[in-house]
């Protein structure tokens, strides 16, 4: 169904309050401006609020009580001054303030309470990550990630979905270009090696223990990660300092890949320190 404006910025009264805010509130969260015509700090907010709210198509509600109309509304919920903005979640006020904010003060309000459309995107990514859709989840975070460019958050988690799918150059690419200052950052570096160590698709040596190197990377490009760790664990066994290091890096990158729930990241970690220690 699509929506319109006037799907989710209404015009409420105390006959229309229980169902319009209390109920809705239940299921999105409810933006309540009380106004009145007179109040000149009230027209400045009002069209923000309105504006705010229909680039989150539908995400959440925008709820306009006239108190010379409804003043025992207004009383009810402790109004004294407006223009007044109460968040409604589950039936209750989770937050508020008075006056005419500045825009910027009055989006991080909505966006602490209330999802944005590219918060709603994400969280569909991540259920379709969650259940191994690998290509609807990659459609999902570019999505998102087209609506929310800079946001390192969902570089990340597309990257690893990159990773997944074996386009570990453009996961490479998406995984250098996060902030060494933001806080995907550290989760970031751990899964570059990973990203190069597939880019560069080792090739089998003349010793074995390169041999198991190159094997693991043609592993975990196919998806088979328990044995491409199995075959990382023997090639660090014969050398715990292998290509400077990279094998280790490799290895706790893939950790990061998984994450720290994956059973098959568990064991490996536990062989691992037993390999390390």
């Amino acid at each position: 169904m699509n929506l319109t404006p006037d799907d989710y910025i209404i015009d409420v009264d105390e006959t229309t309050f229980l169902p319009d805010v209390i109920e809705r509130s239940r299921r999105q969260p409810v933006i309540v401006d009380f106004w009145a015509p007179w109040c000149g700090p009230c027209r400045m907010l009002s069209p923000m609020l309105e504006r705010i709210t229909a680039e989150a198509k539908g995400a959440v509600t925008l709820a306009k009580i006239n108190t010379d109309e409804n003043q025992r509304l207004a009383a009810q919920y402790g109004v004294q001054g407006i223009p007044a903005v109460k968040m409604f979640r589950d039936g209750n006020v989770v937050g508020e303030f008075v006056g005419a904010l500045p825009e910027s003060k009055v989006r991080e309000f909505i966006k602490r309470y209330a999802p944005d459309q590219s918060d709603l995107i994400l969280a569909a990514a991540r259920d379709l990550a969650r259940a191994l859709r690998w290509a609807e989840a990659e459609t999902a975070y570019r999505h998102a990630l087209a609506i929310d460019p800079d946001n390192a958050l969902i570089a990340l988690e597309l990257s690893k979905v990159l990773l997944r799918l074996g386009t570990s150059a453009e996961a490479a690419s998406l995984l250098e270009a996060i902030p060494s200052g933001a806080r995907e950052a550290e989760a970031a570096q751990k899964l570059l090696p990973v990203a190069h160590w597939l880019c560069a698709a080792p090739t089998a040596g003349e010793q074995e223990i390169d041999r198991m190197y190159a094997e693991a990377g043609q592993l975990a490009c196919e998806g088979k990660y328990a044995e491409a760790m199995d075959n990382l664990i023997g090639v660090l066994r014969r050398n715990r300092a292998y290509r400077n290091g990279e094998a280790k890096q490799v290895m706790l990158g893939l950790f990061e890949l998984l994450g720290a729930d994956d059973p098959i990241a568990r064991e490996h970690q536990r062989q691992l320190a037993n390999v390390l220690f």
